[in-house]
Formats: structure tokens, sequence, C-alpha cells
């Protein structure tokens, strides 16, 4: 979708250098940008290279203001994310058409709001209710009373079960299967069976939540199962049941928890980090890749960034590292 430099300068709080009126249609990167793309720098190093593609505007600090060049300048304080909010504004509204596909089941029951898009063989079951202008992949499930907000948007394949509830502008990727039972069992000590614990729990994701591909969260056993708003959740990743994460915490690939794990604010999790049940971490707390947090342990400090397993405060592992070099050395 084409808008003037001008309409995105004021969108992203840039200040303008060169012609206002100039049009771009899509962003790019240096090194592949045609003319009509815009393409963002951080710092002085890439800015003749910048300058020198096809790109027909650039997004960059203050150090290229007074830089002598044909192309737009977009001068903002932190270009990384004027690029990321001009990118959005770009994007192609028209990407999926409002209505049903004639392949998909919709039930009688469901609620879709204004130019909600229904894709190829989904299902949508009894009780579901849909916000404007969302849309639902091919070949989803949308189980029985589901609520999904508006501006969704949910890939093909997704599995979403019954009662699970989804706030406004969620994003969830191919694959991932939200709502879950959760793995909860009870063993008959005299038969040595596993009986199934009841999982009819709920699962909540609030605003602005995005939930990478084949990524796993399960519904409360009793309770509740919550995401908070803003949150980001990369590929592959498992969330069991009863668990608070809040808002803003970020959790790369492959990251695995147990039940009834509390997670506040403001986290960072690395890649293959797992985490036993009944822990907390506390609020600015970052764990470094495949650290382990073991069940019922507290992580408190923000700011603190804790690696190994158990995880510790990254000093005191990068400590324990050298002393066992050490002793290597000395056999």
């Amino acid at each position: 979708m084409k808008r003037r430099v001008s309409e995105i300068a004021e969108a992203v709080g840039a200040r303008v250098v060169g012609d206002a009126n100039v049009e771009v249609g899509g962003v790019s990167s240096i090194a592949a940008a045609s003319p009509g793309e815009i393409v963002f720098l951080e710092g002085e190093k890439g800015l003749a290279a910048a300058l020198q593609s096809g790109a027909s505007a650039v997004i960059a600090g203050n150090f290229a203001e007074t830089t002598k060049t044909s192309k737009v300048l977009l001068i903002v304080p932190h270009p990384r994310l004027a690029f990321a909010r001009a990118a959005e504004l770009l994007r192609d509204p028209a990407a999926r058409k409002p209505g049903v596909h004639s392949s998909a089941a919709v039930h009688e029951s469901a609620s879709l709001g204004e130019h909600v898009s229904i894709g190829a063989h989904a299902s949508v079951e009894s009780g579901v209710h849909i916000g404007k202008r969302s849309w639902i992949g091919a070949n989803c499930v949308i189980g029985t009373r589901v609520e999904v907000g508006e501006d969704c948007h949910i890939y093909p394949n997704v599995t979403i079960y019954s009662g699970t509830k989804l706030g406004n502008r969620v994003i969830v990727h191919a694959g991932a299967v939200l709502g879950s039972d959760g793995f909860g069992y009870v063993r008959d000590e005299a038969s040595g069976r596993y009986e199934k614990f009841p999982q009819t729990g709920k699962l909540e994701i609030e605003d602005e939540v995005e939930i990478g591909a084949n990524a796993t969260i399960d519904r409360g056993a009793l309770e509740l199962t919550r995401i908070g708003r803003g949150t980001k959740i990369d590929n592959l990743v498992h969330i069991g049941h009863n668990c608070l994460i809040g808002e803003k915490v970020i959790i790369a690939a492959q990251a695995g928890f147990s039940g009834s794990i509390v997670i506040e604010n403001n986290v960072i999790i690395g890649g293959q980090v797992g985490v036993g049940e009944h822990a907390r971490i506390q609020e600015g707390v970052m764990l470094g890749g495949q650290a382990g947090v073991l069940p019922k342990k507290v992580l408190r400090g923000k700011g603190v960034a804790f690696w190994g397993t158990p995880a510790k405060p990254l000093r005191e592992y990068l400590k324990q590292l050298a002393a066992l070099a050490r002793l290597g050395k000395n056999e």
C-alpha cells in the first residue's frame, strides 16, 4: 500500500529532510532495496550503502540530518522502531478479503464481526465470537464458545480449544494449539494406573500477544492460564496449565514451562530454557539460553541475568565455570 513520506513521518514521529511527497509502498533491507521502498540504519557505518541503494527513502538517526543526498531522509531517535512502525503502516490491508470461504464450516450460532475473514476448510463451532477485522486461516479449528477479539490474525492450521479467550490484535502463527488439556494425572497406588486429573479451567490471551508457530499453551486445570498483554512467544514454546505469564514478557524458541509457574512483567527468557512447576520469575529478570529453573524456586532481581542449571546470577555462574576450568587444568 503506497503512502507519501509525509504520512509515514507523521505516524512514526520523524522529521523529513527532502521531498515529503515521495511515495513508498514497502520496506526492505539496504542490500535488496528497490525504488519505492524504505530502509533504515542505526549508525553512520551503513550510511553510504543506504544512500547508494535503490531505496527511495531512508530512516536514520540525527547523524544523517546534514548529509547531502537526493534521497528522502526520515530523522528519528530510534530508527529500528520507526522502521517497524512504517512497515505496519505500509502493510496491505486487502491481503485478506472479508467473508467466509465456501468450504468453511461456521455454526449458525457463531457471531462474526464486520470485515471478518474465514479461510478454506476452517471450522468455527457453536457460540464462537470473532471480533471486527479478524481473520481465521485455512484449516483452523475454533472450538465452542471461543472468543477472538478485534484485528486478530490466526494463521492456518491453528487449533483453539473450547472456552479460550483472545483479546484484540493477537497474532497466532501456524500450527499453534491453544487451550489443550494440561499434563495432570493422579496415580492409583493399588493398581499403578495413572488417572486423568480434571482439566476444566480456562485460557486467556490478552491484547497484543504474538504466539509463534507450533507453540502449545494449556488451559488451567481447575482455574486459569493467562498470557499478559504485549507478551511475545516464539516458535515451539510449551506453557503448561495454570501458568500466569505477565505483560511484555519475551520467550524465545523451545522454552518449556511446567504447571503453576508465575512469570512477572518484563521478563526475558532465552531459547531452550526449562522452568519447573510452581517456580516464580520476578519482574525484569533475564534468563539465558538453556538455563534451568528448579521447581518452587524464586528468581528475583530486576535487570539481573541468570544462567546455567540450576540457574544462578550470571557473575556467580561464570565464576563457577572458571573454577571448573582451573580444576581441569590441575588434573
